[in-house]
């Protein structure tokens, strides 16, 4: 059963390098993990794969040795804790504004005496049944992640409390949906946001991060505390090689 690298970081007080992907793109798994990123944020809430890419996915990241933290398109409890079992290091779960859906998440994929989680010791993530029942709960329990997202004001007011919540192990701001509905609010900044979020994270000893995909905005969050930066996708990659391939074609004469 293999550690996780982001758990690693987060433990040894360390950024964690994170990217994401949308597409089923199994070479984008090998060109992360040899590009040196720890982490990458396979997006389901907006994107579809089919199962079978999923865990095809999933055998890859095993095999280059890289945390795939997968956002499900579902709260279903038996279809979250499926991820994990396919080989997923972590879950990041979109709109959690209160303590009690954070406690409910916890329930469904962490074992007691954390959470409910059902145990089948069978999957890729317990290396297809060669480990005790109890030493392969120890690990799961010790070894995946969940991390939970901040995209509403309430769940900003409510920050403090959802991260008190044992077995929630990461604070994720989403600044797209936070920023959209501040905006309109204009309650509170998304600066003055993210700094509420770190004085909960910092309070209760939880990592936190979110989307930093310039330079200026990666160091502007590290100096708030935030350890999980997500800097890279394959749409930022794929839009910046075809402007810059495209203007080749300007330079012929």
């Amino acid at each position: 059963m293999r550690k996780s690298k982001t758990l690693a970081k987060i433990r040894q007080g360390e950024v964690i390098r994170t990217c994401v992907i949308g597409h089923y793109i199994p070479a984008y798994v090998c060109h992360a993990a040899r590009a040196g990123y720890d982490c990458i944020w396979v997006d389901l809430e907006h994107r579809a794969m089919t199962k079978r890419e999923v865990e095809s996915l999933l055998a890859f990241s095993h095999l280059y040795d890289i945390d795939i933290m997968m956002r499900p398109p579902t709260l279903e409890k038996t279809g979250l804790y499926r991820y994990l079992e396919d080989g997923a290091a972590g879950l990041l779960i979109p709109h959690v504004s209160t303590a009690e859906r954070a406690k409910m998440l916890v329930d469904a994929v962490k074992f007691p005496p954390l959470g409910d989680r059902g145990i089948d010791n069978a999957g890729l993530d317990a290396d297809f049944h060669i480990h005790d029942a109890d030493e392969y709960v120890a690990w799961a329990n010790r070894e995946t992640f969940l991390c939970v997202q901040i995209e509403t004001p309430e769940g900003v007011h409510n920050v403090e409390e959802i991260a008190a919540v044992e077995g929630v192990d990461m604070i994720f701001v989403g600044p797209g949906d936070l920023g959209l509905r501040l905006r309109q609010s204009g309650e509170m900044t998304l600066d003055e946001a993210w700094e509420i979020v770190a004085a909960a994270c910092r309070k209760h000893g939880k990592a936190f991060g979110g989307p930093t995909l310039a330079t200026s905005e990666m160091q502007k969050r590290k100096d708030l505390g935030a350890q999980l930066l997500v800097n890279s996708s394959e749409f930022q990659g794929w839009s910046a090689a075809l402007s810059q391939d495209g203007r080749r074609f300007e330079d012929l004469t």
